[in-house]
């Protein structure tokens, strides 16, 4: 069993269901879990890709970090890939917007970057933070 990850990045959506749908049809990601309240909303997913997390859920849940992220804007993360090329095509066949195309960065990594159903960017490259350098 993998050990589990010490830093997850956790975004609010809209719509998480369609948030959840591109993060497993465009980008890879695995669900490991979904709870949703009676009202329908996502109360809390866990979406893994690799040995790193994702957590992420409805706005408007009521619920104390939902009213904390109330109008905070888009976020960015980054997520490392072994074939990038690859990975950006599988984003363009399932319609991602990808705002930069596959790069070769002066640092050594290749990246690409794309933007979700609401406005977060996600990094995806070779780079491999505390081990590529």
């Amino acid at each position: 069993m993998a050990e589990a990850p010490d830093i997850c990045p956790a975004l609010t959506y809209d719509d998480a269901k369609a948030a959840i749908r591109q993060l497993t049809e465009a980008f890879g990601f695995t669900v490991d879990a979904v709870y949703e309240g009676e009202d329908g909303l996502v109360a809390h997913a866990e979406l893994s890709y690799g040995n790193g997390k994702v957590m992420l859920g409805s706005k408007g849940t009521g619920s104390e970090f939902d009213k904390l992220m109330t109008g905070a804007g888009p976020t960015a993360v980054y997520v490392h890939v072994t074939d990038v090329d690859a990975h950006h095509e599988r984003a363009v066949a399932a319609g991602a917007e990808i705002v930069m195309p596959p790069t070769d960065q002066d640092y050594g990594s290749r990246d690409y970057m794309a933007r979700d159903t609401e406005g977060n960017f996600w990094s995806f490259g070779t780079y491999v933070p505390g081990v590529t350098g």
